[in-house]
């Protein structure tokens, strides 16, 4: 490791151990970088509304609310909000932190308040959050980290990065110990009501890495080291098969007609529950997973979670070499003689990967690159990751990019409002020594940048993987290492909100 690496990797943990300090500081706000106001706090310009024509997902009937229960907002995946975000105008940032605590995964219950999955350094709790003080109301405990593993907590997935509300706003949480825990939202913060035990899937050295349900109201749920199971909530019944060979680190898409969408290190699948309602094989589809793990990636493969684009199309990014590809499949159960409709490069030659979800708009996919990040420490001293953002269009016969930008966003899982017309992004600008990272709204049409809004300086504003949220009152919410914040338009009153544009 370089000096200079190995330099900033220390001051990150320092800077780490101090703001644990701060857990017991309710809602108090993240720490501001000292050099905040030597940098822009607002470029661009505010724009009006122009909605995205598109499909609309079919609502899941043992999920909450599209927009609302998942950390890629519906069973379909698409990371887009029907409703609107920030449109740029007057824009103001609150924050508050937690300690060392990053809500990868957030939801919406149906009184509108926060409930997150947050993972610390010593384990997992869920938190419900009021969305407009970031007060966290409760917290409960879902499990501890595996400290035998020897993971490194920044880049462990196991049992805490991925959870779902269901539509009795109950949160169906993974754990490291092989339990799946259904928690009831309350008023005032959290019960538990049931735990399914699915240990007899997850052999040692495994653990869970995502779980969701499909229309039959089966729990299906995935494992680092390949494993594919379902828990029938009425019988507790689990049943599991392995993908010899193969690992899974991405979460997973469900749709009406009973697929189940996986991708691991090599290969796209879709499952089918059978009469038993065990998992199976409906097909398997390799893709070119490269020569090696890129950096920015967690796995040598794809890093998205599979998007399902219309009527019948799964999308997701490949590892291919020199460059990353947008492949588009056919995603009907009956036999296609060929399944693959199409793929598409991305970015630079031999400077392109990604571990974030694409993003479905309308008849088309945007793809984010992630490429050099490597863990926090890569985006101090004023350096950051490669730059690009793209839109590729998907037809039921060939794809083609729309438009490539030239922001940098190093983690961050972004979104679309389609009522607005804007994708945002959390981007973080090479070169610049105060280490600013940027709330960043691009035009999904033409994909120029249409606003940033600074959030704050140093790593503690680094979001390290962690997804944007638009809530049902427009505002964004953005989970960094240190604590969550919000962005919105116009005036508000609250004494820890900074100052608008």
């Amino acid at each position: 490791m370089p000096r200079l690496r190995r330099t900033a990797l220390a001051g990150l943990v320092a800077t780490l151990l101090a703001l644990a300090g701060t857990a017991a500081q309710a809602a108090a706000p993240i720490p501001p970088g000292p050099a905040d106001a030597t940098v822009p706090s607002f470029e661009g310009a505010a724009v009006q509304d122009r909605p995205v024509p598109h499909r609309t997902p079919p609502e899941h009937p043992f999920m909450a609310p599209v927009g609302q229960n998942s950390m890629h907002n519906d069973a379909y995946a698409t990371d887009a909000y029907e409703g609107g975000g920030p449109s740029g105008k007057n824009l103001t940032v609150t924050s508050a932190t937690y300690g060392v605590v990053e809500c990868a995964t957030i939801t919406f219950d149906k009184r509108g308040r926060i409930v997150g999955l947050c993972g610390g350094l010593p384990g997992f709790q869920l938190m419900l959050i009021d969305p407009d003080t970031l007060d966290a109301i409760a917290t409960m405990t879902t499990s501890e980290r595996d400290v035998t593993s020897g993971a490194n907590p920044l880049n462990d997935l196991c049992g805490g990065a991925y959870f779902y509300l269901d539509d009795r706003d109950r949160a169906v949480v993974e754990t490291t110990d092989g339990t799946i825990l259904v928690v009831q939202v309350t008023e005032t913060g959290f019960d538990l009501r049931k735990t399914y035990d699915v240990t007899s899937a997850i052999p040692d050295g495994d653990c869970l890495i995502a779980l969701m349900p499909d229309w039959h109201g089966n729990i299906w749920f995935v494992t680092k080291n390949g494993g594919v199971g379902t828990v029938d909530p009425a019988t507790r019944k689990v049943r599991s098969l392995r993908l010899p060979g193969e690992k899974i680190v991405n979460s997973f898409a469900t749709d009406e007609t009973g697929g189940v969408y996986i991708v691991s290190d090599h290969a796209l699948y879709r499952f089918d529950a059978s009469a038993a309602g065990a998992p199976k094989v409906t097909w398997r589809e390799a893709y070119d997973r490269g020569s090696q793990q890129k950096p920015g990636q967690l796995s040598q493969g794809s890093g998205t979670t599979p998007t399902l684009v219309g009527k019948n199309l799964v999308v997701i990014t490949d590892n291919a070499d020199p460059r990353m590809q947008v492949v588009s499949y056919k995603r009907g159960a009956g036999h296609v003689a060929n399944r693959e409709v199409c793929r598409e490069p991305v970015f630079g030659k031999d400077a392109s990967a990604t571990e974030n979800s694409v993003v479905a708009v309308g008849g088309s996919v945007i793809a984010e690159n992630n490429y050099g990040y490597e863990n926090p420490s890569t985006t101090t001293l004023g350096r950051s990751t490669t730059p690009g953002v793209a839109r590729v269009g998907v037809t039921a016969r060939n794809c083609g990019t729309m438009w490539t930008s030239k922001e940098i966003a190093p983690t961050s899982v972004p979104k679309v409002s389609l009522k607005t017309g804007l994708l945002y992004v959390y981007a973080k600008p090479e070169g610049v020594p105060q280490d600013p990272w940027y709330f960043t709204a691009i035009d999904v049409r033409t994909g120029t940048t249409a606003w940033r809004r600074l959030t704050g300086t140093g790593v503690q504003w680094n979001n390290h993987y962690a997804a944007i949220y638009l809530g049902p009152d427009r505002a964004a919410y953005v989970a960094t290492l240190a604590g969550l914040v919000k962005i919105e338009d116009g005036e508000v009153s609250r004494p820890r909100t900074s100052q608008g544009n």
